[in-house]
Order: structure tokens, then sequence, then C-alpha cells
């Protein structure tokens, strides 16, 4: 019984609005003969009835079902709902114009009536369906009225006008202005919203229309522009939110007509590198990938973005179950239709990945595995070359001996010239994937990236935590600099890396300007509503064991040449002997075992001639700028 109501109550209205659009078709075509042959004296009167009447219902009721008519809803009614009644007008008289052909050659009806119809089927459908609409929005304003949230949006572009349309649907929201810096609109209005202003009367706007929450409708916004819009909102003293960018609704990190907080990437001044979507899903299309590391923060996203750009099958290897399974879950949810296989284990252990490697037969391997936390692993260095060296190149060797097509190594900046365990570590694993490179087997891409936003154990969560606690944010230096990427983008160009590398090959990213960790703890601050050394003491604590003022990324000896991605480079690898690698990695292998830290010490310093440790120096490096394009062509 439960079924033929639900079916009932679908059903019926549909009846109703084609008898609706049949009756009106019905009063088209009669009402436009009458108006004709009205002004001819002695014209021959129209049946209100005829075969015509019946051959106009049928071919025009056929042509709405056909281009799909009924799949709108009135309450939505909109101009594109208009331009398709117009397109099933001119089909229909067409339609009707042939039936009436062969019935009787269109004799007495009229040819002024013919051309008029499909305009006429425009009025007499179009108008109920927006009186609907409109009868509809004004109840849900009159709804609304009594307790809904009043919203102060700023701009008033197309983002503004869909974000009003919806903020009245909700019926939770009150729009009650619109600010925007183009003069010309201001007095206008905007979905019967007032245009009251320029973006920075907002405090004095918001206090007299009584708003309570503040939304920025400018998804085009700079990052620039954005902290000066920032900082308006922060003067009202209210809550603000954005719309999201057309990326992160394509990416999915947004929902259409979500509003977010402002991210700290939003502020960053730097705009992010959008890959060559072609290439990686030509080349990722039905392939199977294995990750490890898959449950961090690097890993988990290279994972989703394999799932979003075809990969048929993903392989996720990783050593914490609690991160393997919420990793393996959410892909499970995202992408149901993808087969996701989870492995349980360390990828330095060579049977686990001997196992993997043999049930998935990857085409390509991601290793994301690493650890990375430099102040740590200056004091834990027999588990960082352990880890990020040992680990990397057997399970690289590994790869090589399965015939796995693309290995990709995800290496760090801080590989060039390092001044810390962590930095060494990964030159070192680079060196051993590049002596593994026979050009005729697996192909080995090192891809080299700044720091990341957000990761687990970087600075912005620490630092949010510090703010939720009420302060101090600790900075270790006022003038010490880094280079920042989102997560999502510095796993886009892990995978247009795979998609175009040739074998032994390292790609770095230009990652714009180095950003102060000051600013970014200031940003931070104020994203919180807090004022920064008012409400929240920002505190340097000085350069921590390991670190540098500033981060190098491109090594003199590299020559660098640009890529077909405009903002991808590619650095000629320095020759290393595969011999000596050999030997040395055999040698730290034995050290390892022996827990022998001086020894690893000495085999790291000798096999990375260039790794001087930070305090064994004067902590002042200089930036070394983006290349220009004679540099990467003629250095």
């Amino acid at each position: 019984m439960k079924y033929w109501r639900t079916r009932l109550s679908v059903t019926l209205p549909r009846v109703a609005i084609v008898c609706h659009d049949l009756i009106m078709v019905w009063l088209c075509w009669h009402g436009l003969h009458w108006l004709r042959y009205a002004m001819v004296q002695g014209a021959p009167a129209l049946p209100w009835w005829s075969a015509e009447s019946v051959i106009v219902l049928v071919a025009q009721g056929l042509v709405f079902w056909r281009v799909g008519l009924y799949r709108g809803l009135w309450r939505f009614a909109s101009v594109p709902d208009l331009g398709n009644i117009f397109k099933a007008g001119l089909i229909g008289l067409l339609a009707i114009a042939m039936g009436l052909v062969i019935y009787n050659r269109i004799d007495a009806v009229s040819r002024a009536a013919l051309v008029l119809y499909p305009f006429a089927l425009v009025g007499m459908l179009g108008v109920p369906r927006l009186l609907y609409r409109a009868w509809k929005d004004n109840q849900t304003r009159d709804a609304v009225e009594v307790g809904a949230k009043r919203v102060l949006v700023l701009g008033a572009g197309r983002a503004a006008e869909a974000l009003l349309r919806d903020l009245r649907r909700s019926g939770a929201w009150e729009p009650v202005g619109v600010l925007d810096d183009a003069e010309r609109l201001h007095g206008t209005k905007l979905r019967d919203v007032p245009v009251l202003g320029a973006l920075a009367d907002a405090p004095v706007i918001a206090r007299e229309t009584a708003a309570r929450l503040i939304v920025i409708a400018i998804p085009s916004l700079d990052a620039t522009a954005m902290q000066r819009v920032v900082s308006i909102c922060e003067a009202t003293g209210l809550p603000f939110r954005t719309v999201p960018r057309l990326v992160d609704i394509l990416e999915g990190r947004s929902l259409p007509g979500e509003l977010k907080e402002v991210a700290i990437d939003d502020l960053l001044g730097r705009k992010p590198v959008t890959p060559d979507w072609k290439l990686i899903r030509g080349w990722l299309g039905g392939r199977t990938v294995l990750v490890t590391g898959a449950g961090g923060s690097i890993g988990s996203e290279l994972c989703r973005q394999c799932a979003r750009h075809g990969a048929q099958r993903i392989a996720l290897m990783e050593i914490s179950e609690l991160a393997l399974i919420k990793s393996h879950e959410a892909l499970l949810r995202a992408f149901p239709d993808i087969e996701v296989i989870p492995f349980l284990g360390n990828c330095g252990d060579p049977a686990a990945i001997a196992h993997a490697l043999r049930v998935v037969q990857p085409d390509a391997v991601f290793h994301a595995a690493a650890y990375k936390h430099v102040p740590l692993l200056e004091g834990q260095l027999r588990e960082a070359v352990r880890n990020n060296v040992l680990v990397t190149e057997t399970m690289a060797r590994a790869c090589r001996d399965a015939k796995v097509g693309t290995f990709v190594f995800i290496s760090t900046d801080k590989a060039v010239d390092p001044a810390n365990v962590l930095g060494a570590s990964k030159r070192l694993a680079e060196m051993a994937c590049q002596s593994l490179d026979d050009r005729d087997g697996t192909r080995f891409t090192t891809v080299r990236f700044g720091n990341v936003l957000d990761s687990a154990g970087s600075v912005v969560p620490l630092f949010r935590e510090q703010i939720r606690a009420g302060g101090p944010v600790t900075v270790t230096h006022p003038e010490v600099t880094r280079y920042f990427m989102t997560i999502p983008e510095a796993c886009q160009l892990i995978v247009q890396a795979a998609a175009s590398a040739a074998h032994a090959s390292i790609y770095t990213l230009d990652m714009g300007e180095p950003i102060p960790i000051r600013v970014l703890a200031e940003q931070m601050i104020r994203l919180a509503g807090k004022h920064p050394g008012r409400d929240i003491a920002i505190t340097y604590t000085g350069l921590r064991p390991g670190e540098k003022l500033h981060e190098t990324l491109f090594h003199a000896e590299e020559l660098y040449r640009p890529t077909a991605h405009s903002k991808i480079l590619e650095a000629r690898a320095r020759a290393v002997s595969p011999e000596a690698v050999t030997r040395t990695l055999h040698a730290l292998r034995q050290a390892v075992a022996d827990y022998d830290d001086q020894t690893i010490s000495d085999l790291l310093h000798t096999a990375v001639p260039e790794f001087i440790r930070a305090q064994d120096h004067e902590l002042v490096d200089t930036v070394v700028p983006f290349p220009s394009r004679e540099a990467r062509t003629h250095r």
C-alpha cells in the first residue's frame, strides 16, 4: 500500500502538468486562429474540436516528452526552461505542419498562426511556471522571516547571485544586503537584495543591518585581495565564511553551495599549479597502482587523486592499522567502483613487498612512506637512515625485480644541499633509486617539493592547536621562511611526474616565493578571529636542530630545463656510481644492524659530501631564486 501511495504522489503531479500543458497548447492553437479570423469578415469559424486539434495535441505532446520538458521542476523554473519550451514549440510546429500536410494539406489553417505559434506557446507555458516559482519563493521568504539568521554578502557577481538564491531556499538564512566595489552597482538590487555600498563599508553596514554572518562570494580573489577582504571581515567582529572555488568543487574538496571557512592556503600568495589532466588520465586510465604510506597525508591524497583520474585498482600499503583502515574506508566510500586492496605491513620487509607486488602486479608504485620530522630525526640517525634510505632501496629493488613500469620516489626540497639528517637521507635515497635505473626496465622518478600545508606533524596543525589553547604561538626565528604547497597540489605534481617522466629523472615545482613563518602564524591567528600580539602572543624560540633559515630549491650542479608544464622543471640528475652506492648501502645495513650511529654518520657524510649539519656552520643561507629560462637551458 505504501508503494502505491508513493507512486501516486509522484505520478499525479506529473499527470496534472501534462494535462495543463496540453490544455495550453489547445488554447494557444485555437486562440491564434480566433484572433486571425476575427479580423476578417465572413471568414469560416474554426471548430473548437476536430481532427486537426487531435493532430496538434498528439504531435506537440510527443515533442514535449522527447525534449524532456517533464524532467524539470516548476519550483526551479528559470530562463533555460523558457528556452526549452521555445525549442519544443519550434520542433512541435514542424511536427504539426507535417501531420496537417498529410491529413488535409493544411487547408483552413492560418499561416500567420503557424508563425506565431512557438512564441505564443512560450508565454502560455512559461508564465504559469514562473508565477508558481515566484509564489513558492515568496512562501519560503515569509516562512523564514522570523528567526532567520541575517547575512551580509560580499560581492555582486554570479557567485553572489547563486548564493542569494540558495540562501533564500535554505529556509534558515535571510540576506540583508550586498556589498561590491563596483560603484555602478550601488543602489541596484541583486535578486531583490539591495547593493548597499563598497566592501570597505562592511563594518558600518553590518552594524546597521544587524547582520550575524558575512559571506565572501568572490571565488576569483587572489591571495592579496583575499587578505584585504579578510581584514575587512575581521573589522566587523562577525564570523565569516566563503563560497568554494570552482577547482575545489571539481576536485571534490567542497560541495556546490557549501559555505566554508577561509583556509590558510587562500591567503598564501601563490596560485595552485593546474596539472595536465588529459596527460594524467591518459596514463592512469585503467591502471593498477600501489601506494606505500597510504595512510599518511600525502599517501592518502595520492590514492584519491589516482582514483579520481582513472586508476582501476589501488593497493594500499601501510604499517599503521588505524591509518590503513581510515584510508581504505574513505576510498571505498568515495569511489565504490574502484577495487581497493589493503596491505598491512612494513614496506621494508622484503617478504611483505614481494607478496604485495605478486598479488597486485601494479603498473606504478608511489613510495610515500618515510620519516620527515626534521628536529626529531636529528637525534634518531639510525631510524632515519633505515626507513628513509634502506627501506626505499629495498622497495625500489623489489619493484625492479618485479618489472613494475614506474617507481615514483617522493623526496623533499631539503635533499638539495642538505643541512639535516632528513635531507641527507632523502638525497641518498634519490641516489639509490638512480643507481637502480638501467634504462631498459623500471622507470625511477624522483619528485621534490616543499612543505605541505596541514600535513600530519607540520607547522599548520601545530599553530592551530596553540591558537585553540590560547597561545602563545611559537615561531623559531623572525626571519625564517619556507616554501609551501597544498596536499592536493603536491599529489597532482607527483602523478603528473609519473605520467611524463623519463628514466632516472628528478622533478621540482615552481613554488613561487618563500613565505615567512611569522606571517603564516599571524594569518592563522587572524583567521581564528584573534589579533596577533594582543589576543594571541607570538614567541620566538630559536632554530631547532637541523633547521635552516631558508630552504634551497635548486642545486648548483643540476641543470634545470622546462617541461611541457610551465610550472614543473626537470633536473638533470648528478652522476652517481652504482657500485659506490651499493657499497655504501651494504655498509649502512651492517651499521644499522649494529646500531652504530658513528659509522652511519660517517657513511652518510661520505656518500652525500654536500651534507653539512646546520649546527656545524652559521645558519645564514641565501634563497636560490627560481632560475630564469636562460639559466635553465644555458647554465
